[in-house]
């Protein structure tokens, strides 16, 4: 996979889908000998490679922090922006695995979860608000507090331990929001919150935010530990999940002695982020609401790269082919392989679906790049950027009945993807 380098702004410049993978016509061609084991053995090693890539990404990301913290300036804090967007590419290629696989699905909250009430880890805007109805941790603000009070318990948390933050602030008081690690915890302390709404520009959090000597905003101390620490937890939960899809790791072994149920596994992941979660929560609900609240790397304005990976997640896993990070390519059979045997025409629609969803995620990108940010594209009244999502929509909506059509031609049972009410029943959002 061919990444340009980091643009204004730092977005990340993806080229254009012709540079990003081999033409469809150039993979491996259908094999009537091809097993479901061996289907399986490509996912699974295709899975532990972008766990690996993103652990290795991750582990750039926190030498990048760590010179941020000794140096904290304009120049490194850009540095370690960089390494976050490059840390994302690899992961969001892993999120075709959710859904389908029980041991992704309940680690995947740990890494992923958004959208998140920021006001639980650091101070945030009066426009904010200062309390919700729904958390009372709102704006409890651990940075700033050596002691909060959850559940009726007073927490001691004078000392920001990963036990402290994995174990009683992430979903505390059993609340999805309350999010204390991954990616955009780590996103939130890097960027700040994004003040714009529907206008230009990302968080403009200050370098001097951890510069203990000229400390802005208080607490600079505690933000640098809180900002290390979630680091050093997104590293932890990285190595354990690619352990799990190494030859001797629990979801591999799951999945191998799945057999030919391990197939509805592969389409239920694929199925579910396609629908529900990608195009449905995601995008649809975001579109329809107009809220930039809803987009999904909402403090970075990166959220076209992200829509973009997870798509291109979505077609490595049909096609069974991953190029690495450093350039190498994980390829062997896949469930291309065993549909075209039973339906070449399937099998040629569903990857012309993948062509026509890439291309429409590819349009977002380079919107983004030239014109406008994911956040402004959704905004009310724009009606070009939000044909531009749209787009993507639909594609993904054809794809996902491509999908189906993938099951039925294998003779698969019945797969319910992951649904949305922004897909399924609009009208519970609009009103």
């Amino acid at each position: 996979m061919h990444i340009s380098p980091l643009g204004h702004g730092f977005r990340c410049a993806v080229l254009s889908i012709s540079l990003l993978a081999l033409p469809m016509t150039t993979f491996s061609s259908v094999k009537a000998e091809t097993q479901v084991k061996d289907v399986l053995k490509n996912y699974a090693d295709i899975a532990h490679a972008g766990y690996e890539d993103a652990l290795i990404s991750a582990r750039n990301l926190r030498a990048a922090i760590k010179v941020f913290l000794d140096r904290p300036n304009g120049q490194t804090q850009s540095a370690a922006k960089a390494a976050w967007f490059s840390a994302r590419i690899p992961y969001q290629q892993t999120e075709a695995y959710r859904f389908g696989n029980r041991i992704v699905d309940n680690w995947e909250g740990k890494v992923n979860a958004w959208p998140l009430d920021e006001g639980l880890i650091d101070y945030v805007s009066p426009d904010y608000g200062t309390q919700s109805d729904e958390n009372n941790l709102y704006v409890a603000n651990v940075i700033a507090n050596r002691n909060l009070k959850i559940s009726g318990r007073k927490i001691d948390t004078r000392k920001i331990t990963k036990k402290l933050i994995a174990s009683v602030l992430h979903e505390a008081g059993d609340i999805e929001a309350n999010v204390a690690t991954g990616y955009h915890a780590i996103e939130f302390l890097l960027w700040g919150q994004d003040l714009n709404g529907t206008g230009p520009g990302a968080g403009k959090r200050p370098p001097s935010d951890y510069d203990q000597k000229k400390c802005s905003n208080g607490n600079c101390a505690r933000r640098a530990a809180y900002l290390l620490t979630a680091t050093e937890l997104l590293l932890d939960d990285l190595v354990w999940i690619t352990a799990q899809w190494s030859p001797n790791g629990a979801a591999r072994k799951d999945l191998m002695k799945s057999g030919k149920a391990g197939l509805t596994s592969i389409f239920t992941g694929i199925g579910s982020l396609s629908y529900g979660e990608l195009a449905g929560e995601r995008m649809q609900l975001g579109l329809m609401v107009h809220d930039p609240e809803e987009e999904h790397d909402c403090f970075s304005d990166n959220t076209h790269n992200s829509h973009f990976f997870d798509a291109l997640g979505i077609r490595n896993v049909y096609l069974g082919r991953y190029r690495r990070i450093d350039g190498r390519v994980v390829s062997g059979a896949s469930v291309s392989d065993l549909v075209k045997a039973k339906s070449a025409q399937t099998d040629t629609d569903l990857r012309t679906r993948l062509d026509e969803t890439m291309t429409a995620m590819q349009t977002i990108v380079t919107r983004a790049q030239t014109i406008e940010a994911y956040d402004q594209m959704i905004g009310e009244g724009n009606e070009a950027g939000n044909k531009a999502v749209q787009d993507a929509i639909n594609a993904l909506l054809n794809q996902t009945r491509a999908i189906e059509r993938g099951v039925s031609a294998l003779e698969l049972k019945s797969i319910d993807f992951e649904g949305s009410d922004s897909l399924d029943s609009p009208d519970k959002v609009k009103n």
